[in-house]
């Protein structure tokens, strides 16, 4: 075998400027959101990771079927009353619920509170108007592996989970409100 025969085949300047420009223009859409990702500490997941289908009763006795979220993207928050960074939080998701179009996403948030008549309460002082689910079995809670609260988990149209933040986050902020509007394909 010959020297040059086991040496890489070396690529010209010009093929590699080109390399570089198709890579810059397929990182460019979603740049902003790999930025915003960072920001608000959302791991991701492996690609394709299904979101487990549910159907829980909300505070307000309407039965809901995650089901009916196809199509939109879905931020899942699970939280409790007695969880003190959960309570901060919740405002700014009631704020991202407004910053955002409900044809495109959603807010959700999912508790194991057993106190119906309380947690009303809670938000009507704090004029929050989110859809809040009662996970009363915590099935819903374990099928999303939740381990600590808050846990927020964003689901893409497809239904699949596209990320993940445990803790507080704020999700008011314009990279947060940003990041769902992009998944969402609204732009920003």
């Amino acid at each position: 075998m010959q020297p040059s025969e086991r040496l890489p085949r070396i690529v010209s300047a010009s093929q590699l400027v080109g390399l570089i420009v198709v890579a810059v223009l397929m990182m460019g859409s979603g740049t902003h959101a790999n930025e915003a990702r960072v920001s608000l500490k959302i791991s991701r997941v492996a690609a394709g990771t299904d979101t487990p289908r549910f159907v829980l009763s909300g505070v307000d006795g309407t039965s809901v079927d995650s089901g009916s979220w196809r199509g939109k993207v879905v931020v899942v928050n699970f939280w409790a009353t007695w969880c003190g960074p959960c309570k901060d939080e919740i405002p700014a998701l009631e704020r991202l619920r407004q910053a955002l179009d409900p044809k495109q996403a959603a807010v959700v948030t999912v508790t194991t509170d057993l106190q119906p008549d309380g947690i009303r309460a809670f938000l009507g002082n704090l004029g929050v108007k989110l859809a809040v689910l009662l996970d009363v079995e915590q099935d819903v809670s374990r099928s999303f592996m939740v381990r600590g609260l808050p846990t927020t988990i964003l689901i893409g149209k497809d239904g699949k989970e596209v990320g993940r933040a445990i803790g507080p986050r704020a999700w008011d902020s314009p990279e947060a409100v940003a990041l769902i509007r992009t998944l969402a394909g609204a732009g920003t």
